[in-house]
């Protein structure tokens, strides 16, 4: 369960944060999660209460934003969202394997106090 490892590498994002504005607590975590990025996000939900436990951030909330996969097509040169897993324009029904989003996994905001 690799999603351990990448909520230990955010927690000590966020406690750095905190520590720098001379903060107490962790209360919550905002991440921008794309659609391929490989994470699970209950597993993501678990490993968060596993690795805050006994810190600063015990028992801070989780709030996640999804990020849809979105690629681009040279054949139209326009962006386009993919029904499936086959990176197929809709326009011209080009193959794409030009992906323009959908892989992110960012910690964008920590709430503390």
């Amino acid at each position: 369960m690799h999603e351990v490892g990448l909520m230990q590498e955010a927690l000590l994002i966020a406690l750095a944060q905190a520590e720098r504005n001379g903060a107490a607590r962790v209360h919550a975590l905002t991440m921008r999660i794309g659609a391929l990025a490989g994470v699970e996000v209950e597993a993501l939900r678990l490993a968060l209460q596993v690795v805050t436990a006994d810190t600063a951030a015990e028992g801070a909330a989780l709030h996640l934003e999804a990020v849809p996969v979105c690629c681009w097509c040279s054949e139209c040169e326009c962006t386009f969202r993919p029904n499936d897993s086959v990176f197929r324009c809709p326009h011209c029904h080009h193959l794409s394997d030009d992906i323009r989003q959908g892989r992110e996994f960012d910690l964008i905001a920590v709430e503390i106090s």
